[in-house]
Protein backbone atom coordinates (compact mmCIF):
# COMPACT_ATOMS: atom_id res chain seq x y z
CA UNK A 1 0.00 0.00 0.00
CA UNK A 2 2.26 2.48 1.27
CA UNK A 3 5.93 1.88 0.24
CA UNK A 4 8.73 3.78 1.71
CA UNK A 5 12.63 2.93 0.75
CA UNK A 6 15.73 5.02 1.86
CA UNK A 7 14.50 8.24 1.83
CA UNK A 8 16.89 11.37 3.03
CA UNK A 9 16.24 14.88 3.29
CA UNK A 10 18.62 17.47 4.27
CA UNK A 11 17.32 21.24 4.34
CA UNK A 12 19.91 24.24 3.92
CA UNK A 13 23.09 21.95 3.00
CA UNK A 14 26.10 23.10 3.00
CA UNK A 15 25.23 26.22 5.49
CA UNK A 16 25.48 27.21 8.99
CA UNK A 17 21.69 25.97 8.90
CA UNK A 18 21.76 22.31 7.75
CA UNK A 19 19.77 20.03 9.22
CA UNK A 20 18.96 16.48 8.22
CA UNK A 21 15.89 15.77 8.68
CA UNK A 22 15.27 12.22 7.59
CA UNK A 23 17.87 9.82 7.26
CA UNK A 24 17.67 6.47 5.37
CA UNK A 25 14.01 5.88 6.34
CA UNK A 26 12.20 2.62 4.93
CA UNK A 27 8.71 2.24 5.95
CA UNK A 28 5.96 -0.51 4.95
CA UNK A 29 2.44 -0.29 5.69
CA UNK A 30 -0.32 -2.96 4.75
CA UNK A 31 -4.18 -1.75 2.84
CA UNK A 32 -6.00 -0.88 6.56
CA UNK A 33 -3.06 -0.32 8.60
CA UNK A 34 -3.42 2.90 11.03
CA UNK A 35 0.05 3.46 12.89
CA UNK A 36 0.51 6.08 15.21
CA UNK A 37 3.98 8.21 15.26
CA UNK A 38 5.94 9.17 18.44
CA UNK A 39 8.90 10.62 19.28
CA UNK A 40 10.20 14.09 20.46
CA UNK A 41 10.07 17.68 18.60
CA UNK A 42 12.68 17.36 15.99
CA UNK A 43 12.66 13.34 15.51
CA UNK A 44 11.14 14.00 11.68
CA UNK A 45 7.47 13.02 12.45
CA UNK A 46 6.16 15.88 10.17
CA UNK A 47 8.77 15.85 7.74
CA UNK A 48 7.88 11.98 7.24
CA UNK A 49 4.11 13.32 6.45
CA UNK A 50 5.60 16.57 4.61
CA UNK A 51 7.64 13.97 2.43
CA UNK A 52 4.42 11.82 1.34
CA UNK A 53 2.26 14.54 0.67
CA UNK A 54 4.94 15.71 -1.98
CA UNK A 55 5.44 18.82 0.77
CA UNK A 56 9.35 18.45 -0.78
CA UNK A 57 10.90 15.60 -3.05
CA UNK A 58 13.45 13.77 -0.87
CA UNK A 59 17.32 13.92 -1.72
CA UNK A 60 17.25 10.01 -1.86
CA UNK A 61 15.40 6.90 -1.92
CA UNK A 62 11.66 6.07 -3.15
CA UNK A 63 8.09 6.45 -1.80
CA UNK A 64 5.11 4.06 -3.69
CA UNK A 65 1.23 4.30 -2.96
CA UNK A 66 -1.00 1.47 -4.25
CA UNK A 67 1.78 0.08 -6.28
CA UNK A 68 2.89 3.69 -8.05
CA UNK A 69 5.59 5.55 -7.42
CA UNK A 70 4.72 9.26 -6.39
CA UNK A 71 8.24 10.04 -5.17
CA UNK A 72 8.69 13.40 -7.70
CA UNK A 73 4.39 13.61 -8.00
CA UNK A 74 3.31 16.95 -7.61
CA UNK A 75 1.48 17.57 -3.87
CA UNK A 76 -1.30 18.84 -5.89
CA UNK A 77 -1.61 15.79 -7.91
CA UNK A 78 -0.72 13.58 -4.07
CA UNK A 79 -3.88 15.42 -2.62
CA UNK A 80 -6.16 13.31 -5.10
CA UNK A 81 -4.91 10.07 -3.42
CA UNK A 82 -4.16 11.41 0.22
CA UNK A 83 -6.21 12.91 2.74
CA UNK A 84 -4.45 15.56 5.46
CA UNK A 85 -4.94 16.80 8.70
CA UNK A 86 -2.92 19.47 10.53
CA UNK A 87 -2.82 20.41 14.00
CA UNK A 88 -4.18 23.82 13.05
CA UNK A 89 -7.94 23.48 13.08
CA UNK A 90 -7.68 27.00 10.83
CA UNK A 91 -5.28 24.72 7.52
CA UNK A 92 -7.92 22.48 6.18
CA UNK A 93 -10.71 25.08 5.30
CA UNK A 94 -11.63 27.95 3.59
CA UNK A 95 -13.27 30.68 6.30
CA UNK A 96 -14.96 33.13 4.43
CA UNK A 97 -16.19 30.52 2.26
CA UNK A 98 -19.59 28.08 3.43
CA UNK A 99 -19.38 24.57 4.83
CA UNK A 100 -21.24 23.50 1.38
CA UNK A 101 -18.33 25.37 -0.66
CA UNK A 102 -15.89 23.80 1.12
CA UNK A 103 -17.28 20.31 0.88
CA UNK A 104 -17.67 21.54 -2.60
CA UNK A 105 -14.06 22.46 -3.27
CA UNK A 106 -12.72 18.80 -1.41
CA UNK A 107 -15.22 16.90 -4.06
CA UNK A 108 -14.05 18.14 -6.98
CA UNK A 109 -10.57 17.66 -6.04
CA UNK A 110 -10.91 13.97 -5.01
CA UNK A 111 -14.01 12.21 -6.68
CA UNK A 112 -13.07 10.47 -10.06
CA UNK A 113 -14.50 12.10 -12.88
CA UNK A 114 -15.59 15.03 -11.55
CA UNK A 115 -13.60 18.35 -13.61
CA UNK A 116 -12.32 20.82 -10.53
CA UNK A 117 -15.05 23.44 -11.95
CA UNK A 118 -18.03 21.21 -12.44
CA UNK A 119 -21.09 22.32 -11.08
CA UNK A 120 -22.45 20.98 -8.20
CA UNK A 121 -26.19 19.09 -7.99
CA UNK A 122 -28.79 19.06 -6.06
CA UNK A 123 -27.96 15.63 -5.24
CA UNK A 124 -24.61 16.42 -4.46
CA UNK A 125 -25.44 19.05 -2.06
CA UNK A 126 -28.04 16.40 -0.40
CA UNK A 127 -24.66 13.89 0.03
CA UNK A 128 -22.68 16.46 1.89
CA UNK A 129 -25.58 16.68 3.98
CA UNK A 130 -25.80 13.15 5.00
CA UNK A 131 -22.18 13.34 5.91
CA UNK A 132 -22.16 16.43 8.02
CA UNK A 133 -24.95 15.03 10.31
CA UNK A 134 -22.81 11.98 10.71
CA UNK A 135 -20.81 14.60 12.57
CA UNK A 136 -23.17 15.00 15.14
CA UNK A 137 -22.65 19.01 15.65
CA UNK A 138 -25.66 19.83 13.43
CA UNK A 139 -23.51 21.19 10.57
CA UNK A 140 -26.16 20.17 8.20
CA UNK A 141 -28.43 22.83 9.03
CA UNK A 142 -25.49 25.11 8.91
CA UNK A 143 -24.43 24.46 5.12
CA UNK A 144 -25.03 28.17 4.27
CA UNK A 145 -22.73 29.87 7.10
CA UNK A 146 -19.08 30.97 6.24
CA UNK A 147 -16.87 28.20 7.93
CA UNK A 148 -14.84 31.30 10.05
CA UNK A 149 -17.99 31.25 12.31
CA UNK A 150 -17.13 27.21 13.18
CA UNK A 151 -15.51 26.62 16.96
CA UNK A 152 -11.66 24.89 16.33
CA UNK A 153 -13.47 21.54 16.97
CA UNK A 154 -16.55 21.53 14.52
CA UNK A 155 -13.73 23.19 11.97
CA UNK A 156 -11.17 20.13 12.66
CA UNK A 157 -14.24 17.49 12.38
CA UNK A 158 -15.43 19.65 9.12
CA UNK A 159 -11.62 18.79 8.03
CA UNK A 160 -11.81 15.04 8.46
CA UNK A 161 -14.86 14.90 6.73
CA UNK A 162 -13.47 16.71 3.87
CA UNK A 163 -10.29 14.97 3.70
CA UNK A 164 -12.52 11.68 3.59
CA UNK A 165 -15.45 12.62 1.47
CA UNK A 166 -13.96 10.16 -1.01
CA UNK A 167 -12.13 7.91 0.10
CA UNK A 168 -8.56 7.92 -0.09
CA UNK A 169 -5.49 5.91 -0.38
CA UNK A 170 -3.80 7.29 2.75
CA UNK A 171 -4.94 9.96 5.50
CA UNK A 172 -2.43 11.47 7.71
CA UNK A 173 -3.39 12.87 10.86
CA UNK A 174 -0.24 15.15 12.10
CA UNK A 175 -1.09 16.04 15.40
CA UNK A 176 -4.88 16.81 14.68
CA UNK A 177 -6.06 16.96 18.02
CA UNK A 178 -3.88 18.69 19.96
CA UNK A 179 -4.90 22.34 19.55
CA UNK A 180 -8.05 21.31 21.03
CA UNK A 181 -10.08 21.05 24.73
CA UNK A 182 -9.83 17.56 26.18
CA UNK A 183 -13.32 16.98 25.53
CA UNK A 184 -13.65 18.24 22.23
CA UNK A 185 -10.25 16.57 21.25
CA UNK A 186 -12.02 12.93 22.69
CA UNK A 187 -14.97 13.69 19.95
CA UNK A 188 -12.74 14.27 16.98
CA UNK A 189 -10.71 11.56 17.94
CA UNK A 190 -13.87 8.97 18.30
CA UNK A 191 -14.87 10.37 14.97
CA UNK A 192 -11.16 9.76 13.37
CA UNK A 193 -11.77 6.31 14.43
CA UNK A 194 -15.13 5.87 13.17
CA UNK A 195 -14.30 6.97 9.51
CA UNK A 196 -10.82 4.95 9.70
CA UNK A 197 -12.51 1.60 10.60
CA UNK A 198 -15.76 2.07 8.50
CA UNK A 199 -13.72 2.92 5.40
CA UNK A 200 -10.88 0.57 6.22
CA UNK A 201 -8.74 3.94 5.65
CA UNK A 202 -5.00 3.09 5.81
CA UNK A 203 -3.55 5.71 7.69
CA UNK A 204 -0.67 7.98 9.63
CA UNK A 205 -0.97 9.06 12.98
CA UNK A 206 1.53 11.49 14.65
CA UNK A 207 0.98 12.06 18.37
CA UNK A 208 2.46 13.51 21.50
CA UNK A 209 0.57 11.29 23.77
CA UNK A 210 2.03 7.79 23.95
CA UNK A 211 -0.69 5.80 25.73
CA UNK A 212 -3.15 7.49 22.98
CA UNK A 213 0.03 5.79 20.86
CA UNK A 214 -0.37 2.18 21.94
CA UNK A 215 -4.56 2.32 22.17
CA UNK A 216 -5.56 3.46 18.87
CA UNK A 217 -4.81 1.77 15.43
CA UNK A 218 -3.01 -1.11 14.83
CA UNK A 219 0.82 -0.04 15.05
CA UNK A 220 3.50 2.07 16.97
CA UNK A 221 6.37 3.66 15.57
CA UNK A 222 8.83 5.78 17.30
CA UNK A 223 11.33 8.01 15.66
CA UNK A 224 14.40 9.26 16.43
CA UNK A 225 16.96 11.62 14.25
CA UNK A 226 15.15 11.21 11.28
CA UNK A 227 14.69 7.66 11.45
CA UNK A 228 12.04 5.10 12.42
CA UNK A 229 13.76 3.32 15.45
CA UNK A 230 11.05 1.42 17.28
CA UNK A 231 8.38 -0.40 15.26
CA UNK A 232 5.72 -2.77 17.09
CA UNK A 233 2.22 -4.50 16.80
CA UNK A 234 0.39 -7.63 17.26
CA UNK A 235 0.35 -9.16 20.61
CA UNK A 236 3.92 -7.01 21.72
CA UNK A 237 1.83 -4.24 20.88
CA UNK A 238 -1.08 -5.53 22.94
CA UNK A 239 0.59 -5.75 26.26
CA UNK A 240 2.99 -3.04 25.95
CA UNK A 241 2.41 0.05 28.60
CA UNK A 242 4.27 3.25 28.39
CA UNK A 243 7.05 2.30 31.22
CA UNK A 244 7.53 -0.54 28.53
CA UNK A 245 7.94 1.82 25.16
CA UNK A 246 10.26 4.53 27.20
CA UNK A 247 12.44 1.28 28.12
CA UNK A 248 12.25 0.26 24.44
CA UNK A 249 13.16 3.30 23.38
CA UNK A 250 16.20 4.14 25.66
CA UNK A 251 17.52 0.59 24.87
CA UNK A 252 17.69 0.60 21.14
CA UNK A 253 18.59 4.41 21.05
CA UNK A 254 20.34 5.55 23.99
CA UNK A 255 17.60 8.70 24.72
CA UNK A 256 16.00 8.72 28.20
CA UNK A 257 12.40 10.60 27.14
CA UNK A 258 11.38 10.43 31.03
CA UNK A 259 11.76 14.35 31.35
CA UNK A 260 9.60 15.02 27.90
CA UNK A 261 6.00 15.98 29.50
CA UNK A 262 4.28 16.21 26.15
CA UNK A 263 5.23 12.74 25.20
CA UNK A 264 3.87 11.39 28.76
CA UNK A 265 0.70 13.36 28.99
CA UNK A 266 -2.44 11.29 28.89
Amino acid sequence: MLNIVDISKTFNPGTVNEKTALSHLSLHLQPGDFASIIGSNGAGKSTLLNAIAGSFYVDTGSIALDGKDITFTPDHKRSKLIGRLFQDPLRGTAPSMTIEENMALAYLRTAEGKAPFSRITKKDKEFFAEKLKLLGMGLEDRMRQPVGLLSGGQRQALTLLMATLVTPKLLLLDEHTAALDPGTAEKVLELTHSIIAKHHITCLMVTHNMKQALELGNRTLMMADGQIVLDVSGQERAGMTVDDLLRRFKAGTGYDLDNDRILLSD
